[in-house]
């Protein structure tokens, strides 16, 4: 499955940064990174979700 995530200019440029000091591509980081978060016990999942879904809620109500 492919996923399209829409980042910031700072947040691709930080992505690529880190990336490039692990000797991955941006994707492959990005890949790692979700799958150590679907590792972690489903109550951390919960808690980023509902992190998220709180940080973002003006974001998605404008998308709406």
């Amino acid at each position: 499955m492919k996923i399209l995530v829409e980042l910031t200019e700072t947040q691709r440029e930080q992505l690529e940064a880190f990336a490039n000091q692990l000797g991955v591509s941006a994707e492959e980081l990005a890949a790692a990174a979700l799958q150590d978060l679907l590792a972690h016990d489903q109550s951390d999942f919960d808690d980023t979700v509902s992190r998220v879904l709180k940080k973002n809620s003006e974001l998605y109500r404008r998308l709406a």
